[in-house]
């Protein structure tokens, strides 16, 4: 973009038609400025359509795409330098943001997955993208074209349908713990499949956060009941099983409030001396050493503390 000198308007010495074509040049070069803004705010993606509809002309896309500001994808999609990749590659696959990309893209907890998933269009072709997991169900809401990422309700069914239970629930429980989503909202949307349903019957509001989910489905799934957010002395408790046996469960970013860190382990103390046992473990023993923390609470269980005495 080119230096704009702006000089007094009643400046003698610039010729009439002059004035008329520099005035002309600024409002093409605000023009474009203001379209570049628009598509910030837009998330760094939009489609043609969607910038017509603004008020853009062609004619100030096609400038800000000759001057290396946008970036036009597929002919209808236009992006900025700054725009989220996994949104670029979902254009430029021709589809839409969908299933736990949409869901890491929306600041959902997802698990670890290296590939794009998209949404296209039921009967649409295959593409050549590698790395690329295509849904062609549709949701329960209703897209239109000018969009690139799923509606959340539709990132949710696709989730359901893609993922493990234990992943989706994770994804789910985020959703909800976040207010992006009502759960029983989510009851009365059309979810198809055993898989939705099998989610709708476990999911809850009651986990904190993604890693405290894990524990819960892991237990349960093996036949140990856990009551989740049980307030006790005062303070709440991520799992009781039994009366008990408390387990705790330290975030990834827990150790950043050294504050919230001595209340926690105060709170441990306070609970042993009122005569419940309490395991605490943090993210990584949780994510990659599961079968240790299992065993230490079945051990637990065996060891019958985890009754009244």
């Amino acid at each position: 973009m080119g230096l704009v000198l702006h000089m007094p308007a009643d400046c003698p010495t610039r010729p009439r038609a002059a004035t008329q074509g520099l005035a002309t040049r600024q409002r093409r070069h605000d023009a474009r400025m203001t379209f570049e803004s628009w598509l910030r705010n837009a998330g760094g993606a939009a489609h043609q359509g969607a910038a017509t509809s603004a008020g853009f002309s062609r004619h100030v896309v096609d400038r800000a795409v000759a001057s290396g500001a946008v970036q036009r994808i597929r002919r209808s999609w236009l992006v900025d330098p700054d725009a989220p990749p996994a949104i670029v590659a979902a254009a430029a696959a021709g589809g839409r943001l969908g299933c736990v990309s949409a869901a890491r893209h929306l600041g959902l907890w997802t698990f670890d997955d290296p590939r794009l998933h998209i949404a296209v269009r039921p009967h649409s072709g295959h593409t050549d993208a590698t790395n690329t997991v295509r849904h062609w169900n549709s949701g329960p809401i209703a897209t239109h074209r000018w969009e690139l990422v799923e509606p959340l309700p539709n990132v949710l069914a696709q989730v359901a349908g893609c993922q493990p239970l234990e992943r989706g629930l994770v994804v789910w429980e985020s959703a909800i713990r976040t207010q992006r989503i009502g759960l029983e909202v989510l009851r009365r949307l059309s979810l198809r499949g055993p898989r939705a349903r099998s989610l709708l019957d476990v999911c809850s509001e009651l986990s904190d956060s993604g890693i405290e989910t894990i524990p819960a489905v892991r237990l349960r799934r093996i036949g140990i009941p856990v009551r989740q957010q049980v307030t006790i002395l005062g303070h709440r408790v991520d799992g009781l099983i039994g009366d008990r046996l408390v387990y705790q469960i330290d975030g990834f970013e827990h150790h950043r409030e050294a504050h919230q860190r001595r209340a926690d382990i105060a709170h441990d103390r306070r609970l042993v001396l009122a005569g419940y046992t309490v395991l605490r473990y943090d993210y990584a023993q949780v994510m990659f050493d599961w079968p240790t923390v299992e065993l230490e609470i079945r051990t637990a269980i065996a060891q019958r503390v985890h009754l009244a005495s």
